[in-house]
């Protein structure tokens, strides 16, 4: 799930409300490239009756495909990670630069100024630059910011600078993580094998974006190379119409169970 501190439309505190409406108790928080979520969810969820494990998304490359890394078990006070996050949250900000840039060469009258506006402490993205857009007249939506402009091979597109898929590995078990490919319904199987040979801990089987066969598929590969399962909802809210995914995609407590970690 994610927060206002990356891509997400609710705050930590609204979101772990959300949660307790549903009668979901354990959760995790796993923003991209910030932990900045966490202290907050963590501390309404003692007070409500919802466990936050904490997480974060890491954007890695493998082959020729960006793929996202999930930590689970994440020691929040790791320096080294911390020092990671830092670095990426500054050069996120510079790639939205560029991509405004890229915009006004287009004719519209939008600065960086609009878009840290609206993202405030959130790990800047392609989303903030969207409502950007939307609250300067410039597209009417989310999906024509995307499709027009802001896709991957969009006319004001820029690639975000990724460390490497071992990097991230060794950033998540150092900081005493556990390690799992998301969603990876899109990628080849020499992808998946890469990362399992690298070492990752586990595969994200139950995913809105997946089918029945790719589940079925995904449990065969964890059970073939002993890897560890995850699920979740990879809700955002807001805008990115997924707000009937929250507590439909959940994770057996035997599959929880089997990371090997106790819950405060």
């Amino acid at each position: 799930m994610h927060t206002t501190f990356s891509d997400g439309f609710y705050t930590p505190t609204e979101l772990i409300k959300k949660v307790k409406d549903l009668n979901i108790n354990i959760v995790s928080i796993t923003d991209h490239d910030s932990l900045n979520g966490l202290e907050e969810a963590t501390q309404v969820g003692k007070e409500i009756g919802v466990v936050v494990i904490p997480g974060l998304e890491i954007s890695t490359d493998v082959e020729d495909r960006e793929v996202h890394l999930l930590g689970y078990f994440i020691d929040t006070d790791n320096s080294e990670l911390n020092k990671y996050l830092s670095f990426f949250r500054d050069e996120r900000v510079q790639r939205a630069k560029i991509m405004i840039d890229k915009l006004a060469n287009l004719g519209f009258d939008i600065t960086i100024n609009d878009v840290l506006e609206i993202a405030k402490d959130s790990a800047v993205g392609r989303p903030h630059i969207a409502l950007a857009m939307m609250k300067k007249g410039i597209v009417k939506d989310f999906y024509e910011a995307f499709q027009k402009y802001l896709r991957d091979d969009g006319p004001a597109y820029e690639r975000k600078i990724h460390v490497s898929s071992q990097s991230a590995l060794k950033l998540i078990s150092d900081a005493g993580g556990l390690s799992f490919i998301a969603h990876p319904g899109h990628l080849k199987e020499s992808i998946l094998l890469s990362l399992i040979n690298s070492g990752v801990d586990g595969i994200e089987v139950n995913h809105p974006s997946h089918n029945d066969y790719q589940k079925k598929y995904y449990k065969g590969i964890v059970n073939q190379y002993c890897l560890l399962e995850s699920g979740g909802s990879d809700f955002h809210g807001g805008m990115k119409g997924d707000d009937e995914n929250l507590g439909r995609y959940l994770l057996d407590p035997k599959n929880l169970n089997a990371m090997g970690r106790i819950l405060a």
